[in-house]
């Protein structure tokens, strides 16, 4: 997957944003708060729960903990190879897990 890709993935979901960061990273957003680093090494990192950062990280997982991200439970994978339905459904869930953390006032600004 290339990262014009994962860019048009990420911002397909609701008040996601794109800012360019941290040495050239591609730093999506929503209501202000990061679900998704593209361009972290040749990795995408995202937000995920307990269970999906032991999956993804385990034994034979495509993942592995995202450098300065992991105690947060964020995982990194590499784009070579990543195939569009992981990076969506992956990229939906980071979305909605960092979207339910916002105010109910900001969600409601946004139409989430």
């Amino acid at each position: 997957m290339t990262r014009e890709e994962v860019e048009a993935c990420a911002l397909a979901l609701p008040a996601a944003t794109k800012v360019v960061q941290w040495g050239g990273s591609d730093v999506y957003k929503v209501g202000g708060k990061v679900f998704a680093v593209c361009g972290l090494g040749d990795g995408l990192a995202f937000k995920v729960s307990p269970i999906g950062f032991e999956v993804l990280t385990t034994a034979g997982g495509p993942g592995r903990q995202a450098p300065y991200f992991a105690k947060g439970g964020w995982v990194v994978v590499n784009l070579d190879g990543l195939e569009a339905d992981d990076a969506v459904g992956w990229l939906s869930t980071a979305h909605e897990l960092i979207a339910a953390r916002l105010t109910r006032a900001v969600r409601a600004e946004l139409g989430l």
